[in-house]
């Protein structure tokens, strides 16, 4: 996506970028007065430097503020830090110091939970340690954060691989995990959702608007493609890497009646036709995403997807999720694999579609 890192790879005829991305989020326990947006833009370019990235725009709502990367994005919000990117970046040798930074600056001392995962990588040993294999990747979070729980997904070349503190539901770890929630307060239940499509080997036509020959700016790529009317009401800070590739981050707009202020979406492209790949990501809240995921697709037209929701029983999203248990298909798509799981205050599930007759 990253178009430096395009042009370094063409030079030795192999136009490769890794599209998948690393995503970790963070939930810190609530207290008051203490607020993660409080740590400078300094501060967190030098965290960024750390995971091999920059920042290249920011906006910001009343909840979130959200940067636009070199390789994909961040969110920080008061308890939340998500950071996602893509290539050869390093994003968990970042976490050290973003706990300091959330203890010293922010004047959060203690993690709710955590959240890493990943698609597999299209060539896993490109990768930069410990992100070369999930088992080190693992081993690397639970140096940070104690016991943490590890699972996989779906078949070998489409696995989807998922780090939490979360213990499955029933569990003496459950149990124990909600006896140490007791205490916090009816905040650490707020309704939480997220959505996310990773979607591979898109129509060459869809991704040739994604490059600088196609398209003169991000907005028109925007517009182009339809972007913009995936979920209305969202303030767009979009980029256009040269000579190819594709960021946006966008935030509700405080003055939308219909989407909180905390929602956001992002979405990232690698448009090259032998690595083709595009995530979409968001927290809007939806008793069904079957629209959000018919307009998702009609505007990228991938071969082969992946999709999770992770909701709160509390969210209108755990709704969505166990609604996606009864696809098969979806439109021209057949459900290949599907996982529902339920942790100890949150519901997930998985699926991987593929056109038919694949």
């Amino acid at each position: 996506m990253a178009g430096t890192e395009m042009i370094s790879n063409s030079e030795s005829n192999d136009k490769f970028f890794e599209g998948v991305e690393k995503l970790i989020e963070i939930w810190f326990t609530p207290v008051k007065h203490a607020d993660l947006r409080k740590i400078t833009r300094q501060q967190w370019e030098n965290v960024l430097k750390i995971v091999r990235c920059e920042i290249i725009s920011f906006t910001q709502s009343e909840q979130v503020d959200a940067y636009v990367l070199s390789e994909s994005s961040m969110f920080v919000s008061r308890r939340r830090w998500i950071l996602k990117t893509c290539g050869k970046t390093t994003p968990l040798r970042c976490v050290r110091a973003v706990l300091q930074l959330a203890q010293e600056t922010a004047g959060h001392s203690r993690v709710q939970n955590v959240f890493y995962s990943r698609r597999e990588f299209a060539r896993p040993t490109a990768q930069l340690k410990p992100h070369d294999n999930f088992d080190s990747e693992v081993e690397l979070l639970d140096s940070f954060f104690g016991d943490g729980r590890a699972y996989i997904m779906g078949p070998e070349k489409d696995c989807w691989y998922l780090y939490t503190l979360l213990p499955l539901e029933g569990t003496v770890d459950a149990l124990e995990k909600e006896q140490q929630n007791v205490g916090i307060g009816c905040e650490s239940l707020e309704p939480d959702q997220t959505i996310e499509i990773l979607m591979s080997d898109l129509d060459p036509a869809v991704m040739d608007i994604f490059t600088r020959a196609a398209s003169a700016n991000a907005a028109e790529a925007t517009r182009a493609s339809g972007i913009d009317k995936l979920i209305p009401g969202m303030v767009i800070d979009d980029y256009l890497f040269d000579p190819c590739g594709y960021s946006m981050n966008g935030v509700a707009k405080d003055s939308d009646l219909e989407l909180p202020s905390g929602c956001y979406m992002t979405i990232h492209i690698t448009p090259e036709p032998q690595c083709s790949y595009v995530s979409f990501e968001s927290n809007v809240s939806a008793a069904s995403y079957d629209a959000l995921l018919a307009r998702v697709l009609a505007a990228f037209r991938p071969n082969k997807f992946i999709v999770t929701v992770f909701a709160t029983p509390n969210s209108p999203g755990a709704d969505a999720s166990r609604q996606l248990k009864k696809f098969s298909s979806l439109g021209t798509y057949s459900q290949k694999d599907a996982q529902h799981c339920r942790f100890s205050g949150y519901e997930l599930h998985y699926a991987l579609y593929c056109k038919f007759p694949s």
